[in-house]
């Protein structure tokens, strides 16, 4: 299947489509389309069995000629103007299907413009089996995987693995309300719920448990259209039925609305630089006075946070150390107004090809009244692959991720990937690792100390380093070799000189 997709990608890029949004929005519109024509049949089956109507039919006897069904047998011509000319305008009207997608369906544009395409298009989707979660969703993330190049507002991909440690540490349970503010393609909302999925299998069984998990678990807010449009299928295509996924212009829009809402965010915000004051929410302004973009996020997600709601952030490193009073003011309110649990620092070439920035996690839980003790700091100095351009794997995939398979690794296989022994530390932060001494990977500090530092939260400014002592030679005993060697040089021009008469 893989290779069909690139296959499809080449004929999409020679159809003059090289966007690889474009390329995605356009493939989500028909798999949209075909899960409309599959929900139909389901229907028409429960009502063949009743011997009952169809309960609220998604297509009258005047669009029958719209389904999958119907169009995927014409002739190439005929199904492109049939999908151009027919399906795509019936879509955008479309109010039978109340999903959070079919909302974002309004202003869906159809710009496949060949008939050899869109066929191409359509037989590939044929193939994919859309009962089989795993196949249909590592299909729909591998697609995903081909967005090579950054937004205009600073938006690029996760990797998937980075986003796989963050969910492992902070474990989400069914009763989360999870939310990521800037969510883009949903990454972190669909690994959140294929980890409740395969922690929780029990759990949501129970009828008002999986509503919950449908339809009131998982909340994304992006300002993008077509993002919102790709995000929505993502959670689709994850079982994830009428995901919370809608326009928000998170930093310009009051968060009064979704004030203590949330248990758990889990984001990666845009690091886009600053924001006019007057574009700017000012219920934020109150908590933090900036125009720096990834501060307003960490105060907006304060914000969000129910009490004793729990947040993991990626935030670029200057938010650790930078010297402006917005910059100490929030690290202060960090450290003494809530709990900060650990800082996790990635090496510098986690988000190329996109950004060459250098980055870290902050862990924190909103309490209103203080509780930071310790925090813990980890220094990831390799996530397992190379960190140039290329990003090509170091070690066997099943070495990679913060999941191995035999549990742990071995010593040069860990240089290679940090990820599982990060995830092993973390759940002993609160027991032997308050025992490691500060010139280790990881280390905790305490909240004095931080204070003592105007609550710097690099890691260098704590991490200890050890300077090994070196004995040099006499300089009297180098002078003698250097005169050895001296005397050897000469004496084999000599030998050169006699022997070239």
């Amino acid at each position: 299947m893989k290779s069909k997709i690139d296959r499809l990608w080449d004929a999409f890029w020679s159809g003059g489509i090289s966007n690889p949004l474009e390329v995605i929005e356009q493939i989500t519109y028909l798999m949209f389309i075909r899960r409309l024509d599959l929900l139909e049949q389901a229907k028409e089956n429960k009502a063949s069995r009743t011997g009952r109507s169809v309960e609220n039919p998604i297509y009258t006897d005047e669009t029958q000629v719209l389904r999958w069904s119907r169009f995927v047998n014409e002739a190439p011509e005929n199904m492109l103007s049939r999908v151009g000319d027919g399906v795509f305008p019936w879509l955008r009207t479309l109010g039978g299907d109340d999903s959070t997608y079919a909302h974002h369906m309004k202003d869906a544009r159809f710009t496949i413009t060949t008939s050899n395409l869109l066929a191409k298009a359509v037989d590939m989707l044929n193939d994919i089996d859309m009962g089989d979660k795993d196949t249909k969703g590592d299909l729909y993330e591998y697609m995903l995987g081909k967005i090579a190049t950054a937004g205009q507002n600073g938006q690029f991909r996760t990797p998937r693995h980075i986003i796989q440690l963050i969910v492992e540490m902070m474990a989400p349970a069914p009763g989360d309300e999870i939310c990521d503010p800037a969510c883009g393609t949903a990454g972190f909302l669909v690994a959140s719920a294929e980890y409740v999925e395969r922690t929780h299998r029990e759990a949501l069984f129970e009828p008002a448990q999986r509503q919950h998990f449908n339809e009131s678990m998982f909340h994304g807010f992006d300002f993008d259209s077509t993002m919102l449009r790709i995000g929505s299928m993502n959670m689709l295509l994850h079982s994830v039925e009428n995901p919370d996924i809608r326009y928000r212009d998170s930093l310009a829009q009051s968060a009064a609305g979704e004030a203590d809402r949330y248990t758990l965010i889990l984001a990666n915000p845009p690091f886009a630089g600053s924001l006019d004051y007057d574009a700017t929410a000012t219920d934020l302004q109150k908590v933090v006075k900036t125009k720096k973009t990834e501060l307003l996020f960490l105060a907006l997600f304060l914000r969000l946070l129910k009490p004793g709601g729990r947040a993991a952030v990626i935030v670029p490193e200057g938010v650790l150390f930078g010297s402006s009073k917005a910059h100490k003011d929030l690290r202060k309110l960090l450290v003494e107004g809530h709990k900060l649990d650990a800082v996790v620092k990635l090496p510098g070439g986690v988000f190329k090809p996109y950004a060459g920035v250098s980055t870290a996690i902050l862990f924190f839980t909103k309490t209103n009244s203080g509780g930071t003790d310790n925090v813990w700091f980890y220094e990831v100095t390799a996530d397992g692959w190379s960190l140039d351009d290329k990003r090509a794997p170091l070690l066997a995939e099943d070495k990679l991720g913060p999941l191995v398979a035999d549990g742990e690794l071995n010593d040069d296989e860990h240089a290679r990937n940090n990820l599982p022994d990060v995830l092993t530390r973390w759940r002993r932060r609160n027991g032997s690792e308050q025992e490691r001494e500060r010139t280790e990977q990881s280390f905790c500090v305490p909240r004095a100390d931080i204070a003592g530092q105007e609550y710097d939260l690099s890691l260098n400014r704590y991490k200890e380093i050890v300077h090994e002592a070196v004995e040099y030679r006499a300089p009297s005993d180098i002078m003698e070799e250097l005169a050895r060697i001296e005397a050897e040089i000469q004496q084999g021009m000599s030998e050169l000189k006699g022997i070239l008469g």
